[in-house]
This record gives C-alpha cells, sequence and structure tokens, in this order.
C-alpha cells in the first residue's frame, strides 16, 4: 500500500486497485474489506468505496465510520438514497445486495461485532458525538 493519506481519492485508487490485484487482500487490512458500488445520491455517478465488511450468514455489515469524523461519509447518503448496490468480496466475487439501515438492539448488536474486530472502531465512536451508523448488506 503507498504512504498516501487514508480517505483521499488517491488512498482509495490505490486500495481498489490492491483488493483487485490480490483476490481481497489487502495491506493492513487483510481481507476484511469490500468494494462497495454505488450512485452519487444527487449525480447518479457511479462510485466504488473501499470498506470493512463483516460477513454475518449471507450477509455483510458495514459501519458508516469516517475515522469518528464529525459527519457521516457520503457513500452511507449515496446507499440510503439508492439501496440496490453491489460489492466486491474477497471470497464470493461481486455480489448484487440491498443495503437497510440498523436501529436499535439490532445496530446495538452489530457494533459489537465491529468493536471486537477492531478496538480502533470504538475510538472512532469516541471521536464523534453522532452515532455511526450501520447498514446490513443483503443479498439480492
Amino acid at each position: 500500500m503507498s504512504d498516501t493519506p487514508i480517505d483521499t481519492p488517491e488512498w482509495h485508487d490505490d486500495t481498489v486497485d490492491q483488493f483487485r490485484m490480490t483476490g481481497g487482500t489487502v495491506e493492513y487490512y487483510g481481507r476484511v474489506l469490500v468494494l462497495l458500488h454505488h450512485h452519487g445520491a444527487r449525480s447518479g455517478a457511479e462510485r466504488v468505496t473501499p470498506i470493512v465488511g463483516i460477513p454475518d450468514g449471507d450477509d455483510w455489515l458495514v459501519a458508516a465510520s469516517r475515522r469518528g469524523a464529525p459527519k457521516n461519509p457520503a457513500w452511507f447518503y449515496n446507499v440510503l438514497t439508492h439501496p440496490d448496490v453491489e460489492i466486491e468480496t474477497p471470497d464470493d466475487g461481486t455480489v448484487g445486495v440491498l443495503a437497510t439501515r440498523l436501529l436499535g438492539a439490532e445496530r446495538d448488536a452489530a457494533w459489537s461485532r465491529f468493536t471486537s474486530l477492531s478496538p480502533v472502531f470504538a475510538q472512532y465512536q469516541a471521536k464523534t458525538s453522532r452515532l455511526i451508523p450501520l447498514l446490513r448488506l443483503t443479498r439480492r
């Protein structure tokens, strides 16, 4: 992986390239990333965003953490507007999924899976006053 700062277009491009060249294994992340294919909420432009995806049966869980920034990432709003998306996965190839926002106890249970995977997610939550949203990506 390059020395490009995270959350920049260059980091995204480098990460997407590495994911595709290695069949889903990305330096520093291993095989926990998926590539989220979505469309801009207003522009409709196609976008690809690397994001941590936790398998949950036939589904995946994703967090709109944005590393604890004060605002949610743009991809989150895009997916709420256009919930029929695709993901590229390390093990299942490209999969069509429907995104739904998790709330209440279901969200809290999923959040504990993220913090168990990596304590950095708890650090992200501590950095922001917003409740980090979670989505379930269900196979279509």
